[in-house]
């Protein structure tokens, strides 16, 4: 073979030998990059959507959020009824308030609102009254004609039952109540929701209804009330609209965590399901079943957009009608049937002794997780209100980033 010919081929031979290596060295390069994020978080609810958000807009970190449903929002996700065209929500009525200026000037970033003060009823012996208990409560009821706050204290003062240190709900409700509307409202409720009586429940789950002695008809009684004028979905679109986030909806973070590396993950789901490995009891939550309802050519089906049902007679909680809220129009209207049940999706954490000293031996074990921050209600094991879950993943990006978090 020719010199020349010898020296051709051994340039090809060179020449392809180094556009492999660069190809190897590309991706050596490349696919750290793809496959890394400077932060990581798991459910794209409200405490992971602002936990991502921060992160991207403040520090203009990357971010992967992880979400096991087929959308984001997390319990907030709302959508428009395709029959009757009222925007409802998926996973029962959410309504916005809060006492924290901090909470309502965020929130303020990504939506419109429209001022609105939730009023609740309860169907009680074939009446619809005031939740919670009010003067008007209290005389539709027992045929009383109370008129002043004064009244109303001397009424309660009669019926409560003195008990200094109410060890669970049973005795916090008849400290606060007494007998007559504990037996009619609160323990068949209860019963309902928890599927357990009042006396085997912590007290906290009746400490934070409260009972008013005024005519005041408001559920909440919040500087801050109102909804997002199109929606609590729009909200979470621009939330995570950020080119830094990337978002995985139909994925489970446990069948997926090992094809990315994270420098930080922030965990929002539930805490027993990060530690499954340990093989430990599973906490107790309780869970909702949502029947919708068509009703044609219905103004409304009920004076309120939510009336609960207390008696044992009927096995749903309460019934919601989304069209009450925003002024929303239709020839229909769409109702949702809520029942309570121990299998779903978690909603409300079970607050009893056991449950509580699970939590405990779970919560010791994430001080031993590096670079991974639990946060939210489930991961928490603990309920929030919508405001709640915003000022814990605001407060935790305080925290993880001093310094940052006032300039933006």
């Amino acid at each position: 073979m020719p010199r020349l010919q010898k020296k051709i081929i051994a340039l090809i031979v060179l020449v392809f030998i180094l556009v492999v290596i660069n190809i190897i060295m590309i991706k050596q390069r490349t696919l750290p990059t793809s496959n890394h994020y400077d932060v990581c978080v798991v459910g794209a609810g409200l405490s992971g959507s602002v936990i991502a958000e921060r992160y991207s807009t403040l520090l203009h970190k990357t971010v992967l959020v992880v979400e096991k449903r087929p959308h984001i929002g997390g319990n907030c996700y709302d959508y428009t009824d395709p029959d009757t065209g009222i925007r409802v929500n998926l996973y029962g009525a959410h309504l916005f308030h809060t006492k924290y200026p901090r909470v309502w000037e965020y929130v303020q970033k990504f939506s419109d609102w429209t001022p609105y003060e939730h009023e609740v009823l309860a169907y009680v012996d074939g009446k619809h009254v005031p939740v919670p208990v009010n003067i008007r409560t209290v005389n539709e009821l027992f045929g009383l004609s109370i008129e002043t706050s004064e009244q109303m204290d001397e009424w309660l003062a009669n019926e409560q039952v003195p008990i200094d240190d109410p060890k669970n709900s049973e005795e916090m409700s008849l400290s606060r109540v007494g007998k007559r509307l504990y037996e009619k409202m609160f323990k068949p409720y209860t019963i309902k929701q928890w599927d357990k009586t009042p006396a085997e429940l912590g007290p906290e789950v009746m400490a934070r209804i409260p009972v008013r002695n005024n005519f005041d008809g408001r559920y909440f009684s919040d500087p801050h009330q109102a909804l997002p004028t199109n929606g609590y979905t729009e909200i979470f679109e621009r939330m995570l609209s950020n080119p830094l986030i990337t978002v995985r909806v139909n994925t489970d973070y446990f069948d997926v965590r090992d094809s990315f590396t994270c420098g930080r993950t922030y965990f929002s789901g539930p805490i027993d399901r990060y530690f499954a490995h340990l093989g430990w009891p599973k906490l107790e939550y309780r869970s909702i079943d949502f029947e919708r309802k068509v009703v044609r050519n219905t103004e409304f089906f009920q004076p309120m957009s939510v009336v609960n049902h207390p008696s044992l007679d009927v096995n749903f909680t309460r019934i919601v009608e989304y069209k009450h809220l925003l002024d929303q129009k239709s020839e229909h209207t769409v109702l949702f049937y809520e029942r309570s049940k121990d299998d779903g999706d978690p909603y409300y954490p079970v607050p009893n002794p056991e449950n509580k000293e699970l939590f405990a031996k779970y919560q010791e074990m994430t001080k031993k997780e590096k670079g991974v921050t639990f946060v939210g209600r489930l991961a928490n094991y603990k309920y929030f209100n919508m405001d709640e879950s915003i000022l814990n993943a605001l407060e935790l990006f305080d925290k993880d980033n001093p310094g940052v978090a006032e300039e933006g």
